[in-house]
C-alpha cells in the first residue's frame, strides 16, 4: 500500500496547524482582544499554560488535538458514524454535510444545544453581525459535536469549554483549509486514523 500520499499530508497538516494555532495564539493574547472581553478566564488558564510550559509546547499540543478531532470526525463521516458528514460534504457538494443542512434550517437538536442551536441560526440568517456568519456558525457546529461525543469517546473528545477553542484554526471551509486537505488525503489512501499521545 502507497502511504507517500498520507505522509505528505501529515507532515502538512503539523506545520499548517502549527502555524495557524500560533496565530490564533497571537490574536487571542492581544492586550485589546475579544476573547480577552468574552473568555478572560479562559484566556488567563492559556496565559498559565504558557507560564508552565512554553508557548511552543502549548501551540503544538493544541494543534495535535485539533489534527485528531479533524481526523476522527472524517474517519467517522466515511465509516458513517455520524448520521451527517460533520468535515465531510455530501456528494457533489463542496461545504461540509452538517453546515449545509443547517443552512436549510436542519440541526440535530440531540447533538447540538438550544443555546447554540440559536447562536448557529441568528448567524446564518444575517440576525448576528459577523465578517463570516458561515464560517462561525460551522465553528460552533464543530464544538457542540466534539462536545456531544466526549461521552462515548472523552479519550478523544475532550470536553471543549478551554483555550482549545479559542484556539481552534481560523480556515475550515477554504479549499486550502485543514478539512479540505483532510478530505482529499483519503480519497486516495486509506481513511486517516486519529493518533493517540
Amino acid at each position: 500500500m502507497d502511504t507517500s500520499k498520507l505522509k505528505k499530508f501529515a507532515q502538512h497538516a503539523r506545520r499548517s496547524l502549527i502555524e495557524q494555532v500560533s496565530n490564533k495564539l497571537k490574536l487571542v493574547l492581544a492586550q485589546d482582544s475579544a476573547a480577552r472581553r468574552e473568555s478572560a478566564e479562559t484566556v488567563k488558564k492559556l496565559e498559565k499554560q504558557i507560564q508552565a510550559h512554553g508557548r511552543e509546547p502549548v501551540i503544538e499540543k493544541v494543534a495535535y488535538i485539533w489534527f485528531n478531532r479533524f481526523c476522527a470526525l472524517r474517519f467517522m463521516d466515511v465509516n458513517r458514524y455520524t448520521r451527517i458528514g460533520v468535515v465531510s460534504p455530501a456528494e457533489g457538494q463542496f461545504q461540509p454535510e452538517i453546515l449545509a443542512e443547517a443552512k436549510m434550517g436542519h440541526i440535530d437538536e440531540g447533538m447540538v444545544n438550544d443555546a447554540a442551536r440559536q447562536k448557529i441560526f441568528a448567524l446564518l440568517d444575517g440576525k448576528t453581525p459577523s465578517q463570516n456568519p458561515q464560517a462561525e456558525a460551522y465553528r460552533l457546529l464543530v464544538v457542540a459535536i466534539c462536545n456531544y461525543w466526549h461521552a462515548s469517546m472523552p479519550f478523544m473528545f475532550e470536553r471543549i469549554a478551554d483555550f482549545t477553542e479559542l484556539l481552534m484554526p481560523e480556515d475550515l471551509l477554504s479549499d486550502n483549509s485543514i478539512l479540505s486537505l483532510t478530505v482529499s488525503a483519503n480519497k486516495s489512501a486509506p481513511i486517516i486514523s486519529p493518533v493517540h499521545r
